[in-house]
C-alpha cells in the first residue's frame, strides 16, 4: 500500500536515503568505516541515533557529540554547515569578499572519529576560501571571546568559534557571531538553517584543506589580535600602583582548556604577579582527566586541585575558567579555613559594584549617569537594579543568554551610551564592552585587581559583598531544576499555571505567598504593564513564566533549550536596612518549597528532582 500523500518517505526509507548520501559524500575514513560497519551489522538502533535527525542550527549555533552521522559533529556536517553559512552571508553582505570572516577553535579532539576543533576550523576556512572570501584563521587555540573581539576590531562580516565550552569531552560546537560582534539572534538562525539544507552536497574543493595553506586569502591574526586585546584591556586597570605592591596571592585553573597563557598575559597587562597555575590542569587536554565535568559552575568538585595548591602556596583567591575561557568562577579562603565559592549572582554583584565605583572615580560629572547602563539576564539577580536605583544609572534586563545582552549592549553603544557591565547567573561576565559577549579572561584579572584593592582596606571579597548588600539591600538567590523527558508533560505543567484559577487565569497565591505580578514570555502577557503586554521579546517555542511576590520575592520557571530540564530561579530582594540574611534565607526556602509543591507538583507530573 502506498504511503498517504503528504507523509513523505517512511522513517526506514529516510534512514536508507541519509546513509546512502553519507556513503557517497564522506571522505573521512574513520566516520565512513564506522557507518559501513553499522550497516553491515544491520544495527538499526545505532544508525537511527546517527542519522535520525540533523543537528538543529539554533541561535547558539550547533552543539552535539562528535562521531558519524548527521546528528553529530564531524568533518562532513562541518562542511555542510559552513557551506550553508557561507551562502547565507553572501546574500546578507555585498562586501563579504572585501571584509571576510574570523575562525578560531578550542582544544577539543575525538580520536575515534578523527574530529577535533582544529580540524573543523580548517575545513570551515577551506569552504570560505574556495569561494574567494578572506579568512582570519587563528593558528592556535584561543578563548571564545577573542572571536567576537576580532569581528568588532577588524570590522569583519562574521565569526565562527569551534567549541563546546564546558560540555562533556565527547561534545563539540559551532558558535556564530554577526558583524556587530554579538552572537546571532533570530531570524539569522532560521536563515542559516535553511541555507544548510540547500547546500548539503560538498563543493568540489570542500575536503582539500591543503589549498588554504599558501592561499593569499588566509590571514593569521593571532599575534596582532593578542597584542590589541591586551592593549584594550589595560584601559580597565584602575589601580596599577596597588597591583604592583599587592601581597594577595592567586591560584588559577584553566581546567585543561585554553585559558592559561591568556590569563598569565592579562595579569602582566595589569602589573600583577601572574597567578600560580594548577599544574595538572594548565595544559590543554581534551580528555579532561582530573574532573568529572569540566565546568567550574559545578563548584567545589572542579576546584579540589586548586584548593590544594592554594593551601600549599598560601593563596587566598582561586580563579577558574571553563575550557574555552568565557566563564569565570571565583573562590576565597575564609577566616574559618573553609573555601567559599561565590555564586554567579554574588560575583555579578561584586564586579558590578567595582566597575561602577571605578568608573565614578574617573567620571565626576553626575550628568554622565543618565547615559550609563548595566544589563543582566532576566533569571539573574536583581542586585544591579538596586544599585542603579540608588546611584542613578540605568539598568535593563534581557532574555536569558549573552546573545541578548551582547546585541542590546551594541544598540546602546551605537546610541552613544556607556555600557559598564553585563552578567548572567551562569558565571558569565562582560566587564569590558570591547567584547560583546562573556569573557573569562578580562573577568579574571578585574576580579584580581578588585581583591588586591580591597586588601589595602583590610577587606575580603566576602566582607565587601556583605557591605554591598547592607547598602543596596540583601539579594538572596536559589536556583535548581527538575528533570522531565516528556514534552507533553512539560506543556501540561505550564498550561496548568495559565489556567490555575479557571480558564486563562493565573494563580493569585502560591501557598501562603501572595503574587503581585506575572509575566509570561511564552504568550507575551505581563500584568504589570498598562496594556498587559510584555516588553521583552516572546518565544512560543520555549516556556517561561515569572512570578513577583508581595514579599519582594521573584521566581522564574523556564524550560532549558539544551537539556530535558524545567529550571527555576528564585530571589528574595530586601530593601536596604533589612539585614538579617538568615531570616531572609529561611523565607526564601519557604517560598521555594511552596513553588515546588504548588506549581511544579512533582508527584503529579512524575518529575525527577536534581541529583546532588
Amino acid at each position: 500500500m502506498a504511503a498517504p500523500e503528504g507523509c513523505g518517505p517512511s522513517p526506514d526509507a529516510r534512514l536508507d536515503q541519509e546513509t546512502a548520501r553519507w556513503l557517497r559524500w564522506d571522505k573521512n575514513s574513520l566516520t565512513l568505516e564506522a557507518v559501513k560497519r553499522l550497516i553491515a551489522e544491520g544495527n538499526k538502533e545505532e544508525l537511527r541515533k546517527c542519522f535520525g535527525a540533523r543537528m538543529e542550527f539554533g541561535t547558539a549555533g550547533l552543539r552535539a557529540p562528535m562521531g558519524p552521522g548527521i546528528s553529530r559533529m564531524n568533518d562532513l556536517t562541518i562542511i555542510q554547515t559552513t557551506q550553508g553559512f557561507c551562502r547565507y552571508l553572501e546574500k546578507q553582505f555585498s562586501d563579504l569578499k572585501q571584509k571576510g570572516i574570523v575562525i578560531s577553535f578550542d582544544a577539543r579532539a575525538h580520536p575515534s572519529s578523527g574530529g577535533s576543533s582544529r580540524r573543523f576550523a580548517r575545513l570551515a576556512a577551506t569552504t570560505f576560501i574556495s569561494q574567494g572570501i578572506p579568512v582570519y584563521l587563528f593558528s592556535d587555540i584561543t578563548p571564545t571571546p577573542f572571536v567576537p573581539f576580532t569581528v568588532s576590531h577588524l570590522k569583519l562580516c562574521a565569526g565562527i568559534m569551534i567549541t563546546a565550552s564546558h560540555n562533556p569531552k565527547q561534545d563539540n560546537g559551532y558558535k556564530v557571531y554577526w558583524d556587530n560582534g554579538a552572537q546571532i539572534i533570530s531570524p539569522h538562525d532560521k536563515g542559516i538553517s535553511q541555507a544548510i539544507e540547500e547546500n548539503l552536497e560538498p563543493w568540489p574543493q570542500a575536503w582539500d584543506d591543503s589549498l588554504i595553506d599558501s592561499n593569499p586569502l588566509l590571514h593569521n591574526p593571532s599575534a596582532s589580535i593578542n597584542n590589541d586585546y591586551f592593549e584594550d584591556l589595560k584601559k580597565y586597570c584602575f589601580h596599577r600602583s596597588v597591583n604592583r605592591e599587592t601581597k594577595v596571592k592567586f591560584v588559577h585553573t584553566s581546567v585543561h582548556g585554553v585559558g592559561h597563557n591568556f590569563v598569565q598575559s592579562a595579569f602582566k597587562a595589569f602589573d600583577l604577579v601572574p597567578p600560580e597555575a594548577v599544574p595538572e590542569q594548565k595544559d590543554p587536554d581534551p580528555e579532561f582527566p582530573t574532573v568529572k565535568y569540566p565546568n567550574p559552575e559545578e563548584g567545589k568538585g572542579v576546584l579540589t586541585l586548586s584548593f590544594a595548591l592554594a593551601d600549599k602556596t598560601k593563596a587566598r583567591i582561586v580563579l577558574a575558567n571553563d575550557p574555552d575561557a568565557d566563564r569565570l568562577a571565583v573562590a576565597e579562603k575564609q577566616d574559618s579555613g573553609e573555601w567559599r565559592v561565590f555564586s554567579g549572582n554574588e560575583l555579578g554583584a561584586l564586579l558590578g559594584w567595582w566597575l561602577f565605583t571605578s568608573w565614578k572615580e574617573k567620571n565626576r560629572d553626575r550628568s554622565a549617569l543618565k547615559d550609563t547602563y548595566m544589563l543582566s539576564s532576566t533569571v539573574s539577580s536583581k542586585i544591579l537594579r538596586a544599585i542603579a536605583l540608588k546611584e542613578g544609572f540605568h539598568f535593563e534586563e534581557t532574555l536569558t543568554g549573552f546573545k541578548w545582552m551582547g546585541n542590546r549592549a551594541k544598540q546602546l553603544i551605537d546610541q552613544g551610551k556607556t555600557v559598564l557591565f553585563a552578567f548572567e547567573e551562569a558565571i558569565g561576565y562582560m566587564c569590558c564592552p570591547f567584547v560583546l559577549d562573556k569573557d573569562g579572561v578580562s573577568a579574571a584579572v578585574i576580579s584580581a585587581e578588585l581583591a588586591s584593592f580591597l586588601a589595602t582596606k583590610n577587606l575580603s571579597l566576602s566582607q565587601q559583598l556583605k557591605a554591598i548588600y547592607m547598602e543596596y539591600g540583601y539579594h538572596i538567590t536559589k536556583a535548581s531544576y527538575f528533570i522531565c523527558h516528556d514534552q507533553d508533560t512539560i506543556k501540561k505543567l505550564f498550561e496548568n499555571l495559565r489556567n490555575y484559577d479557571g480558564k486563562n487565569s493565573y494563580p493569585k497565591t502560591c501557598g501562603k505567598f501572595e503574587i503581585s505580578a506575572i509575566r509570561d514570555l511564552t504568550t507575551g502577557y505581563d500584568d504589570s504593564q498598562p496594556d498587559k503586554k510584555a516588553v521583552l521579546p516572546t518565544s512560543k517555542s520555549s516556556q517561561m513564566i515569572t512570578f513577583s511576590f508581595a514579599n519582594g520575592g521573584v521566581a522564574t520557571m523556564r524550560t532549558s533549550g539544551t537539556e530535558p530540564k524545567i529550571k527555576y530561579y528564585a530571589e528574595l530582594c530586601a530593601p536596604p536596612g533589612n539585614s538579617d540574611p538568615e531570616q531572609l534565607k529561611k523565607e526564601l526556602n519557604e517560598l521555594v518549597s511552596a513553588i515546588e509543591e504548588h506549581f511544579f507538583q512533582p508527584q503529579k507530573y512524575n518529575l525527577q528532582p536534581k541529583g546532588d
